[in-house]
């Protein structure tokens, strides 16, 4: 699948990894078990867990650590592909 067709598909999909002020460390065996079921999680990034960073930064620690693709980000939301 190309980028633009697992965009197209992330669409429709509901947040289903939030990520708050703990920061990504605590979310990442979640969403490890998110990927192992599906091939495509939608990510959340809260205001607590910006701090100073940018979610892009933020999403490409999350795909680094839990070996998945960035799809895309877009605005305060992020998916993940494996």
């Amino acid at each position: 699948m190309t980028d633009a067709d697992l965009r197209a598909e992330a669409h429709d999909l509901d947040v289903t990894v939030w990520v708050g002020k703990g920061g990504i460390e605590p979310v990442i065996d979640e969403c490890n078990d998110q990927l192992a079921a599906r091939d495509l999680v939608k990510v959340k990034f809260l205001r607590a867990a910006r701090g100073g960073t940018t979610v892009e930064d933020l999403a490409e620690d999350l795909a680094e650590a839990t070996s998945a693709d960035l799809i895309e980000t877009r605005g305060n939301t992020a998916v993940l592909h494996r």
